[in-house]
């Protein structure tokens, strides 16, 4: 079974994303903050994480370099609702090996696309 870790400091969009791809048949964790993510990855060894840019606490992008530091290989997608130019976020998070980006509102067709062409 696929491991996916949704990384979101909005709860609704942590239990939205996570009840749908559960229905499908995926393991989900849900954490609600880049600390979290950073602890945690090791030890689920997730085979995709769906992490949110703008957090409370450390922001997606610090915690996609620290997640990268752990491990170089595992999928990421950058959940965002930022328009692409913005502050270089998504200059920043190609540099650091981003798979893909997915905008807020989450569209669920969009975004079962994507993940699951990824896992």
């Amino acid at each position: 079974m696929a491991r996916l870790l949704i990384v979101d400091d909005e709860s609704d969009v942590r239990d939205f994303a996570a009840n749908f791809f559960r229905k499908r048949k995926i393991e989900v964790t849900t954490v609600s903050s880049g600390e979290e993510a950073v602890l945690l990855v090791d030890k689920l060894n997730p085979d995709l994480i769906l992490l949110d840019i703008k957090m409370t606490g450390i922001d997606g992008i610090e915690t996609l370099r620290q997640i990268r530091q752990k491990d170089k290989d595992v999928k990421i997608i950058m959940v965002t609702g930022r328009k692409p130019d913005e502050e270089n976020a998504f200059e920043k998070c190609s540099q650091l090996g981003v798979t893909n980006y997915v905008h807020k509102p989450l569209e669920l067709n969009e975004l079962e696309k994507i993940v699951l062409k990824e896992l």
